[in-house]
């Protein structure tokens, strides 16, 4: 087995780019991805249903894992007037949401390591595929870090594979959060489920 995982900060294996053509927010996008990260030959079936079913986010936004960058982008192209943040700790995947991000001119997506970010700013809108096999314990100090900075009255739209525990995430994330915090199930699609946090406007 190898050790060079899409999470992996540096991957080890060759970086082999290549270009692909995807369609996001209904427009055909040529990007380049490339080996050692995630979903490197198209888009992958979480973002996919995902970007389906969520609504245009709003304000300031953050996609948590960004990889090269569909959701990040998407959330750029629909919300033109606000910022999206692209938080990742692959390096080759910064490289190329950067990249991809600069190629469709697209100046109001900041692709950034978890440190770069400006710990005050808060998030009207978080949207992510989670890496749900990074284990147990990092994804959930993964989301203890990033959902507790929405900002009064914002949402996070998750997706999960139902066979890999988005029953149980949801559970453990109403035990995690405040109380007056709301975690649903809003729809389930091709096996997979979308969960929404919502945080309590002022």
């Amino acid at each position: 087995m190898s050790s060079d995982h899409y999470f992996s900060a540096t991957p080890a294996s060759a970086d082999e780019r290549r270009t692909i053509s995807v369609e996001l927010n209904g427009r055909s996008l040529d990007v380049q991805t490339a080996s050692g990260i995630f979903s490197p030959t198209g888009l992958d079936k979480g973002t996919a249903v995902l970007l389906e079913h969520v609504p245009a986010p709003r304000g300031t936004v953050l996609d948590i894992g960004c990889g090269w960058g569909p959701i990040a982008m998407t959330a750029a192209l629909q919300n033109p007037e606000g910022t999206v943040y692209g938080v990742e700790v692959n390096e080759r995947s910064i490289e190329l949401a950067r990249l991809n991000a600069q190629s469709l001119g697209l100046g109001n997506l900041r692709v950034a390591r978890p440190q770069e970010i400006d710990p005050d700013v808060q998030f009207d809108t978080i949207w992510s595929n989670p890496p749900i096999r990074v284990g147990k314990d990092a994804l959930h100090e993964l989301l203890l870090l990033w959902l507790p900075r929405l900002a009064p009255g914002g949402e996070a739209w998750m997706v999960v594979q139902k066979n890999l525990g988005s029953d149980s995430l949801q559970k453990w994330l109403v035990g995690q959060l405040p109380a007056s915090w709301s975690v649903t199930r809003e729809t389930s699609s091709k096996g997979f489920r979308i969960l929404k946090v919502s945080r309590p406007g002022h």
